[in-house]
């Protein structure tokens, strides 16, 4: 009897492992379910090693400490896995009566299972243990068979996951010289105004719809890259989605010169990205404290608007219309940037600001 209840729990074990890994591997489709294998780990692998990340100042090394989460954690989920997977077909050896026979006759205990398990899913043949039963012999192959395809799968995860995050990274690096670092909206919208005009900040808008449209879709896939940190501390795909809504905002409430179409499509678009991938991380929106913008910025905001020939509609409808829509998205993005540790980027540049691109490590040498 006891056999058999370890053989039911030893085939939970497994369907449970192999199902956890397809949905987080393989199958492009959002996972709503919260009790998973991979929400487990990532959970309570986050929590310690962001409170360890405050050991640093806010800044490169933080960041720096912080990039090695979504590589490591990527690891340990696969050996979690490989874990279960082992233990399972242990389990379901020993359910099977431990058929084995060992090289120097040794007796055959559930650590020989164990070991047999292992040797089998990661294809070392060496040949010291061999099952002796059918029922033993079929396990040996169908692990074997699953042990090969899970690293299959893994050869060929890594690689999409890493191009996806590519694909991510260039257009936040392409923001830095076109709304600062870090970047804000006041100062995209003014450099494309001053130095562009228009159409050309429209035909950006309709990019980023696109990119916002990406970033969900691979983010919902592949909740990992989340947690993949971009190259520089001022830098994040957070901070470039908000920017990206703050300048969409400011478009729909009235900046004149500017047509609204494509700033509310981005607006659209971008939002959907800040709700789903708010609810994939599990951070449910908040009542932000700080305010990002307040009434005190506006006479600022639309002075460097003016100066760039596209001023800011006037009046409190204007402002009102804008606190409306900064609540449809803010308090996702406030969520997300505390979870993560992703500072969110103001709305006005700083007055000392340089670009990044125009700094050099060797500079602070």
């Amino acid at each position: 009897m006891m056999r058999v209840f370890a053989g039911i729990i030893a085939v939970i074990l497994i369907a449970g492992t192999l199902w956890d890994a397809f949905e987080t591997m393989v199958l492009p489709r959002r996972v709503t379910r919260r009790f998973r294998v991979t929400n487990i780990v990532y959970r309570f692998s986050w929590i310690p090693w962001a409170k360890c990340a405050h050991i640093f100042k806010a800044g490169n090394r933080r960041e720096t400490f912080l990039s090695f989460y979504g590589p490591l954690v990527l690891i340990f989920l696969l050996l979690v896995w490989a874990v279960g997977l082992v233990f399972g077909f242990g389990l379901l050896q020993w359910a099977f009566g431990s058929d084995l026979t060992t090289s120097g006759g040794r007796f055959v205990s559930f650590g020989v299972d164990l070991y047999m398990s292992g040797t089998t899913f990661f294809t070392l043949g060496l040949g010291d243990v061999t099952p002796t039963s059918t029922a033993a012999r079929v396990l040996t192959v169908v692990e074997a068979g699953i042990g090969f395809g899970t690293l299959a799968v893994v050869i060929g995860y890594l690689p999409v996951l890493y191009q996806a995050f590519s694909r991510r990274e260039v257009n936040i690096s392409l923001l830095d010289a076109r709304a600062g670092s870090p970047p804000s909206a006041v100062e995209l919208i003014r450099r494309y105004m001053r130095d562009y005009g228009a159409d050309e900040l429209t035909r950006l808008l309709s990019g980023w719809e696109t990119w916002a449209a990406e970033l969900m879709e691979s983010h919902l896939s592949y909740p990992s890259l989340g947690y993949f940190r971009s190259q520089h501390e001022n830098q994040s795909w957070l901070a470039a989605l908000t920017t990206i809504l703050d300048a969409s905002a400011l478009v729909m409430v009235g900046v004149e010169g500017v047509p609204p179409r494509a700033a509310r499509l981005t607006f659209a678009m971008a939002r959907h990205a800040a709700v789903d991938l708010s609810q994939v991380a599990h951070t449910p929106p908040t009542d932000h404290i700080h305010q990002r913008l307040t009434e005190d910025d506006f006479p600022r905001l639309r002075e460097m608007l003016a100066e760039a020939g596209a001023p800011f509609r006037e009046g409190p409808a204007a402002e009102k219309k804008l606190k409306e829509l900064r609540h449809l998205y803010e308090p996702y993005v406030h969520a997300l940037s505390h979870r993560l540790l992703m500072p969110l980027p103001p709305w006005l540049p700083a007055d000392d600001e340089v670009d990044a691109w125009r700094t050099s490590a060797w500079e602070n040498l």
